[in-house]
């Protein structure tokens, strides 16, 4: 069969089928429920042996439009009188016999757990996705409704990081082109899902120290993880009582907000000091490194921090 391509002058003077629409429709959409899991439920139980399904809602299967309609919509459940509970699902269909969208009640087999869903791939037969899921008890007057809704939900959007869409929609994905993040919004602020800072080199010169490796920082998805280097003593006796601040900053974007963190440092002499890493909330020390709690250095001793410290900026 020769190459083929639609809507075209040359394939049915531009007359596309319901199945070549499908075909175009159905991987540049996504399947689902307009909306997301903070809008009412889509089905609920309703009275008796019915559900109900919401009105105003819009949906979509494979390229085709659904809508709920203007009132809500009432899907009878069959009676189950087997002596087991049967599982039926409320699902989104399309009929390919006539190319309809409805939300309709598939009936399940008593005992035998939720039933699979018809998605047929080629241009007959059904395609399902699931609305709920209904529990019928044996001899049950009434049912019980677990919401189950696929919803749409919306692409990645390449963006920079201060031009992000100013009314994201709840699951939104935001590909950020200068910083090289992925960030989901939660419906409350922009987190970072995806995120490599590379290695950082956070040295910064002192007079009182060197230092005898690079301390370095690596930011992997909103984790800051820290090494610190080895820093040796230059600038006379260091008493014991007396905090020093090490040769080491934080970035301002990769501080704590709030917390400092604390770690454990080895110091010569077989000895053991404490050192500080100050939040961004401190006002004089922010994302500084400073050693306490330690005994005296002399000049040309050794202070050796322990690596792996991390936490959390996003």
């Amino acid at each position: 069969m020769a190459q083929n391509s639609w809507p075209s002058p040359e394939h049915n003077n531009r007359n596309v089928t319901d199945a070549e629409y499908e075909v175009i429709a159905s991987r540049a959409t996504y399947n689902g429920i307009y909306g997301d899991p903070t809008h009412d439920p889509v089905v609920s139980a309703g009275v008796g042996l019915n559900v109900t399904v919401r009105a105003n809602v819009y949906g979509n299967l494979r390229g085709f439009a659904w809508y709920s309609g203007t009132t809500n919509v009432t899907l009878p459940v069959a009676a189950n009188n087997s002596g087991q509970t049967r599982i039926d699902l409320v699902v989104l269909r399309l009929d390919r016999a006539d190319w309809t969208v409805r939300a309709v009640v598939k009936q399940g087999t008593p005992g035998a757990g939720t039933p699979a869903l018809a998605q047929d791939g080629a241009n007959t037969g059904l395609y399902e996705i699931r609305l709920a899921v209904v529990t019928v008890l044996n001899g049950a007057a009434s049912v019980t409704v677990t919401r189950n809704e696929l919803y749409v939900g919306s692409r990645v959007r390449p963006l920079t990081s201060s031009t992000p869409n100013p009314v994201p929609l709840l699951g939104e994905l935001g590909w950020e082109t200068d910083t090289k993040r992925l960030r989901v919004w939660d419906g409350a602020a922009r987190r970072t899902v995806y995120a490599d800072s590379g290695v950082i080199v956070i040295n910064a010169s002192l007079p009182a120290w060197s230092w005898t490796a690079d301390s370095v920082l690596e930011v992997r998805s909103g984790v800051v993880c820290l090494r610190l280097g080895g820093f040796q003593r230059k600038d006379g006796t260091l008493a014991a009582d007396i905090p020093s601040r090490l040769p080491a900053i934080i970035p301002a974007a990769y501080r704590h907000p709030n917390r400092d963190q604390y770690g454990i440092a080895y110091v010569s002499g077989v000895s053991i000091g404490r050192f500080i890493v100050y939040s961004a909330a401190d006002d004089e020390r922010a994302g500084q490194v400073f050693l306490t709690n330690k005994p005296i250095i002399s000049q040309g001793e050794s202070v050796f921090p322990q690596s792996g410290i991390s936490w959390v900026v996003d």
